[in-house]
């Protein structure tokens, strides 16, 4: 995929979330597997093992900054973290996600996921990992 094609994947097919009126932030559509993220920077304590990189983008904020929509990614690697309230769906690669004091979830393409906000998981990365999320702080 050329440059240009790259962008264009990775750009809303409509306006984007900046783009608001008096209704909020207008309607909007972007191809996940191809959108271009951003470096997201671990805190080093997070990481077990290996050398993970995370990148990632916001495709949409609330006006009080307590709900974001974007797409994340993660290479893989073990990684903890402490969750927000969150729904994802996975649409490629594979993970391990164990919840401190709750279940073991196995999560690939296609699956929905959600966490609690305060619950602290290690992630697993079998296969670099990228969802489409929801999180309310």
């Amino acid at each position: 995929m050329s440059t240009t094609d790259q962008a264009a994947a990775a750009a809303p097919t409509s306006p984007g979330p900046q783009d608001g009126g008096p209704l909020g932030p207008a309607s909007f559509a972007v191809r996940v597997p191809d959108a271009e993220l951003e470096p997201e920077p671990l805190d080093p304590e997070q990481i077990v093992s290996g050398a993970p990189e995370v990148t990632g983008k916001v495709l949409w904020e609330s006006a009080d900054g307590k709900q974001l929509r974007g797409i994340w990614q993660i290479t893989p690697g073990v990684v903890t973290d402490t969750e927000a309230d969150e729904l994802f769906v996975v649409v490629s690669g594979r993970a391990t996600i164990d919840v401190a004091g709750g279940d073991t979830l196995e999560v690939g393409p296609g699956d929905a996921c959600v966490l609690r906000a305060g619950d602290c998981t290690t992630w697993t990365v079998h296969e670099t990992l990228r969802k489409a999320y929801h999180i309310s702080l």
